[in-house]
Parts: C-alpha cells; structure tokens; sequence
C-alpha cells in the first residue's frame, strides 16, 4: 500500500568534468509514518555527454550512499561518436527504519574526464519517493 508519494524537480544544468561525484541538485524529502516501512526511490536524471564518454550516477540517503554503480561509464558511448541526450533511469527500494525526515540526492561524476552533463538545456530531471506500508 501507498502512504504517500513526493517528488522532486531539477532544471538546473551541472557540469561533471571530474572522476569525483558531486551532487546534481536532484532532490526530495519525505517522513516515513513508520519505522517499519520503506521508501521507493524513482530517479529520471536527464544526462548529456558526447563522444566516447559517459558517467554514474548514485543515490544518497542524507549522507549515507544507498545505491553506486559497480562501474564509473554505467550510461556510456561505448567508443561511439555520437552526442547522447536522455534520461538516465532506476529504482531503488530503501529500509530506512526511521520516522525522520529524509532527504534522497543523487551525485554524478564522469568517466574518461569529460564533461558529463545534468539537466543539459534546462531538460528537468525528477525524483519520486513514495513510501511504502511495511
């Protein structure tokens, strides 16, 4: 059963040109009812990269990492040539055990150190949390 559902909104273009993660500005915040239940995290991060690059993105709860990729070119070009404008989607169930505001973020980083782009061209990126009966 649906408790209750919150979504987050992003339209502000972030250059990622390190192999370090930095946040993305995708966000949102929600109070589970009930140590017992779970959050279902929903990212659909809006990426740009061009040419034989790409790059990662990882979700945070507060400042605790809850999902990274195995691998630094999880949205890669693959030695194409091209210019790649898409989302970038996953899901992730959280049991955060807790009845405190939560805040979910996302953090990319690139891979091969070029730029990998979020929310390029004012595209809107989204988060949608939606807590779940336990």
């Amino acid at each position: 059963k649906v408790l209750q559902v919150v979504q987050g909104t992003t339209a502000t273009t972030v250059d990622h040109s390190t192999s370090s993660y930095a946040d993305t500005g995708l966000s949102a915040s929600i109070t589970p009812s009930s140590s017992s239940n779970k959050v279902l995290v929903m990212i659909q991060q809006h990426c740009f990269f061009s040419g034989d690059n790409g790059g990662s993105i990882k979700l945070f709860r507060g400042s605790t990492e809850i999902y990274t990729p195995p691998q630094t070119y999880a949205i890669s070009g693959d030695g194409l040539s091209l210019d790649f404008r898409n989302y970038h989607s996953f899901n992730y169930l959280d049991s955060p055990s807790s009845t405190s505001a939560l805040t979910f973020k996302t953090q990319a980083r690139t891979y091969n150190d070029v730029t990998f782009r979020t929310q390029p061209n004012g595209f809107t990126s989204f988060i949608t949390l939606m807590e779940i009966a336990g």
